[in-house]
């Protein structure tokens, strides 16, 4: 649909932070990643897609923000004090920031859809996937949602052990 060649349309590049396990850094990582790319002058954009941990809010400390409704879909909170970084997470939608979000397989799928389609990103260099633990269906989703855009990459963020 037109829609959702438009709110990627101004994306550059996507890159996707995944691992095979939970707890390895892929928050951290995306996290740093995006501040790193702004201070050096990159418009860049997260999209948390962890939906069972989105501590990303909590990291770049707008966990309180909350996202709005524009002509072209959600409005992405913007971080600090140039604005300079978008931020989409389930942790904007969520009562309480630590509620757990306990959804089957579609429901899941079905969000991810709509993170990817229907959130007005503008003009980004970057946008950052933070992906949940494991190889899950929802990797199967985002990857088959982001298809048709540009994508960058992955970085697999792995431990030593």
């Amino acid at each position: 649909t037109l829609a959702e060649r438009t709110n990627l349309a101004g994306v550059r590049h996507i890159l996707l932070v995944l691992s095979g396990k939970g707890g390895v850094g892929k928050s951290t990582i995306s996290t740093e990643l995006a501040l790193a790319l702004r201070n050096a002058g990159k418009r860049v954009g997260i999209l948390d897609v962890d939906l069972c941990g989105p501590s990303i809010p909590r990291m770049l400390r707008v966990q309180d923000s909350a996202v709005h409704q524009c002509d072209s879909g959600w409005v992405p909170v913007f971080v600090g004090q140039d604005q300079a970084i978008a931020l989409m997470s389930i942790g904007f939608l969520l009562e309480r920031p630590d509620d757990a979000v306990v959804w089957r397989g579609p429901k899941k799928n079905a969000l991810i859809k709509q993170f990817v389609t229907d959130v007005a990103w503008g003009d980004l260099d970057f946008l950052i996937v933070d992906t949940p633990p494991g190889t899950s269906d929802e990797h199967i989703s985002t990857v088959e949602a982001l298809r048709p855009y540009q994508l960058l990459g992955a970085i697999l963020v792995t431990t030593p052990q």
